[in-house]
């Protein structure tokens, strides 16, 4: 009774002191797609504004960012697929519609009575934003004159001056669709992938002839097409359709049918393989948090992700074949590459001597040590060059995420007055790298909030933060990804009502390895992520700030099943939480979650996977289950279906175990209004007063 009171006490003078409310922490804009114009000399980027997404124009030799666009409201209507014109006068983007799964019907989180639409806009400074066309997925011809675009998994195009509507392209039967738009340098062929379910071609649209070819067809899955400079050939990935699985233990996929590097001729489709992943270790493709994939460099190479060493790293080869070269050694991981215009070097983001934050590099296509770009206590992510200078964004632990450029070994900030007069960074606190045992002994790397009043003695209570995903990494300072960045202010504010706040980077992450990430028995293959959650919450309960009977989980997705994992398999341990849009029965899941490889698994071998991925959910364990949780959820989920959350409320009720439910109607997986955010982490937080 007496550890309750002083938790309660301290809990309430910390509230009282608190500095900064919830909206205050979470009113810096959040940037995101930062490219550079043809030519250089222009930046453009987006940003959302508590809700309001707008374009941003940045341009020499001042860069003073100006807003372009002039939305103002929290509608839940996203921007994305920010593209300059050839010309650098305009960019084209999307807005509105599922931006993470593109085709689907188009998200309405404020309940506009008069419906939404997805649409293609381009705006330029001094004029207008004007609509295109309905669609996405924009490619402008490097003629400047048309852009082809998707609507329902069709090739449309469209002219950029607006004077003739938009013409279908191809009329692809029922059940075959389109992706990944290349134009040909010279802008008269359109390359795609050509998505036919459980194969996929690399196919070229031929604008004069109104023509359309194939790229070497096969049974497997093309993708990731990249042309070559005089536009005769083309480069793809190739992904050989097997009956192996991935190798290394139940849930792990770091050996299996390796994958391939092909160069087609466009004249007559014929193609040749330049490079094949070793067998073992590495062999399976694992790609980078990065537009493309492959990339036709200068001197003919292809440069291109692999995983030989057990880190993502950049590799080029020969188009005429042979050994890769490594250009990126050693173990670290590389993230967000983008190349000079005549693609002789590229510009990178890893962690490379600093494991839990991001920086910037440079290296050759042809090799070469890579050259730092920046360093310190920050964060650096999205980099582009832009003539000799380098633009990207970054954030650190007290200063939120904005956009820069670097030139002459200056850091400039490219819209400073966006950052509202009050956002509250003084009072921000720096959180600490903790490195703790999980309860089977591997080390879990995790960033630890500390409320800025804690002092010898005092005790406090404490959460565990488990992000989505799950391949992820949380940092020491404001997240490169909006749903996180948004998370990360949660834990700030958490931090400041006097809780001490763990937020972990359990196994099947990035950042560590592909070891780490691809763990075995991960997920619905034996749940063993339970092991860093119960670990960390030993780690709280054993540190002299820490009241132990006061600790609690969150998180959202992944982080949401850990959440709920947590409080069925230990409510000794755990003593409530709150469960963002989780997964509560893998089996649930197509195929079961367990495999990959599942559609060509005999039925005996399907059943038994099903049968473990229900034993690795929270719904195997629910019996035990006695700590009050709040789950949150929006019931337009396209992630984690609505039903999930269903399927425990019915299994809680049975059991008696208190709950309580916030359900968002019409909002998507990460919420799209900023309302939806302060909503949810408001009743988060009133949840952890009363029943923490």
């Amino acid at each position: 009774m007496k550890r309750i009171v002083l938790a309660t006490i301290l809990l309430a003078s910390a509230a009282a002191a608190g500095t900064f409310t919830l909206e205050q922490v979470l009113s810096a804009p959040f940037p995101s797609e930062l490219t550079a114009a043809p030519g250089g000399g222009k930046v453009a980027w987006l940003l959302n504004e508590r809700g309001a997404r707008n374009v941003w124009i940045a341009a020499a030799p001042d860069y003073k960012g100006i807003r372009v666009t002039s939305y103002a409201n929290d509608d839940g209507q996203d921007i994305g697929q920010l593209h300059w014109t050839p010309d650098g006068r305009a960019v084209v983007y999307v807005r509105g519609g599922d931006l993470e799964f593109l085709g689907r019907p188009d998200p309405n989180p404020t309940a506009n009575t008069d419906g939404v639409e997805q649409a293609i806009w381009i705006a330029a400074p001094g004029e207008a934003p004007r609509r295109i066309a309905l669609g996405h997925s924009p490619a402008i011809s490097p003629k400047g004159d048309i852009v082809a675009f998707l609507r329902a998994g069709q090739i449309f195009a469209a002219p950029l001056a607006g004077a003739e509507r938009p013409s279908q392209l191809i009329h692809a039967r029922a059940g075959v669709t389109a992706r990944d738009l290349e134009w040909s340098p010279d802008g008269s062929k359109l390359a795609f992938v050509s998505d036919r379910a459980n194969h996929s071609f690399i196919a070229v649209y031929d604008v004069a002839g109104k023509s359309l070819s194939y790229m070497e067809p096969t049974v497997d899955r093309d993708s990731n097409p990249a042309w070559s400079p005089d536009g005769k050939q083309i480069a793809f990935m190739r992904m050989l359709v097997t009956a192996r699985a991935g190798r290394g233990g139940d849930g792990a996929r770091r050996a299996g049918e390796p994958w391939t590097i092909r160069v087609a001729s466009v004249a007559n489709g014929a193609g040749r393989q330049i490079w094949k992943a070793d067998e073992g270790s590495g062999s399976v493709f694992h790609a980078m948090e990065s537009a493309n994939q492959l990339y036709w460099a200068a001197g003919d190479r292809i440069v291109f992700p692999g995983e030989k060493t057990g880190w993502q790293h950049l590799y080029s080869v020969a188009v005429e074949g042979g050994a890769a070269t490594l250009l990126t050694p050693g173990d670290f991981e590389v993230e967000h590459v983008a190349f000079s215009e005549d693609r002789k070097e590229l510009v990178f983001s890893s962690n490379q001597g600093d494991i839990d934050r991001r920086h910037i590099w440079r290296v050759a296509a042809a090799g070469g040590p890579p050259k730092a770009v920046t360093t310190g206590d920050g964060l650096e992510w999205t980099p582009v060059l832009v003539g000799n200078a380098v633009a990207f964004l970054h954030a650190d632990a007290r200063n939120p995420a904005r956009a820069a450029i670097q030139t002459g070994g200056q850091i400039k900030d490219l819209a400073p007055d966006s950052i509202p007069a009050d956002f509250p960074a003084s009072s921000l606190v720096v959180p600490q790298q903790v490195i703790y045992s999980a309860s089977d002994g591997m080390k879990i790397h995790g960033q630890l909030f500390l409320p800025p009043d804690s002092a010898p003695g005092n005790r406090h209570p404490a959460l565990v933060f488990m992000h989505g995903g799950s391949r992820r990494q949380m940092l020491l300072g404001w997240h490169y990804m909006d749903y996180y960045n948004n998370a990360y202010g949660m834990n700030q504010y958490l931090a400041s009502l006097g809780y001490v706040v763990l937020s972990i980077n359990y196994r099947s992450g990035i950042g560590y390895g592909m070891d780490f990430r691809e763990a075995i028995n991960q997920g619905p293959s034996g749940s063993s992520e339970y092991h860093d959650v119960e670990g960390a919450g030993l780690y709280l309960r054993d540190r002299a700030d820490v009241d132990a009977a006061h600790i609690g989980l969150w998180g959202g997705s992944y982080g949401g099943y850990l959440t709920a994992m947590g409080l069925s398999r230990g409510s000794d341990l755990f003593a409530a939480g709150v469960d963002f849009h989780g997964v509560h029965d893998w089996s649930a899941r197509a195929g079961g979650g367990a495999n990959p490889a599942a559609e060509t698994m005999p039925d005996a071998a399907r059943q038994e996977a099903a049968r473990v991925a229900f034993e690795s959910s929270p719904m195997a364990s629910v019996k035990t289950w006695r700590s009050p949780v709040l789950l949150i959820h929006g019931d337009d989920d396209r992630n984690v279906n609505f039903s999930e959350t269903v399927t425990l409320v019915a299994a809680l009720r049975q059991q008696g175990v208190y709950f309580e439910q916030l359900i968002i109607p019409d909002e998507i997986h990460g919420f799209l209004r900023h309302g939806s955010w302060l909503l949810a982490y408001h009743r988060a937080v009133d949840f952890f007063k009363r029943k923490l």
